[in-house]
């Protein structure tokens, strides 16, 4: 829920994507439900399905970074999008983005720098392949040890 205290900011949901025509359109609908103030950019990386087409159609403003590769994808994200606050995820729908307004909220009201959040620990449909699923196992068993 978007409190006063968000509104007087720039918000930006950027969302990195290569091939993700199975979730983007709910992945962009999600954030717009969340955060209505927010601009929400897809940045699309050489995908070679419907991921461009189908989120313009969800109303995300969507560019381009031909460089293979998230790091690149992610470096032209922030040096394009001018924003107060940035919500960055990814376009396969493993974040929550119902979280990201108390999230948002959390970072004003609180004065943070910046608020992180968990992907999903529950792994339904396509978002999780069989060795991403044991790579996010192993690393969030590996941060609650360090803790």
């Amino acid at each position: 829920m978007t409190t006063s205290a968000t509104q007087a900011y720039r918000l930006a949901v950027i969302l990195p994507c290569y091939n993700e025509e199975a979730a983007i359109t709910a992945v962009v609908h999600d954030f717009r439900e969340a955060l209505p103030e927010a601009v929400i950019y897809v940045y699309d990386n050489n995908s070679r399905d419907r991921t461009v087409e189908l989120a313009r159609a969800a109303g995300a403003v969507v560019r381009r970074e031909t460089r293979q590769g998230k790091g690149h994808v992610v470096r032209r994200m922030f040096a394009d999008v001018e924003a107060d606050i940035y919500v960055l995820a990814d376009g396969d729908g493993t974040y929550d983005a119902g979280s990201a307004s108390d999230m948002v909220a959390k970072l004003v009201t609180e004065q943070l720098d910046m608020v992180v959040g968990s992907r999903l620990t529950t792994y339904e449909g396509e978002a999780f392949r069989r060795g991403h699923r044991f790579g996010n196992d192993l690393f969030i068993a590996s941060s609650r040890d360090a803790m």
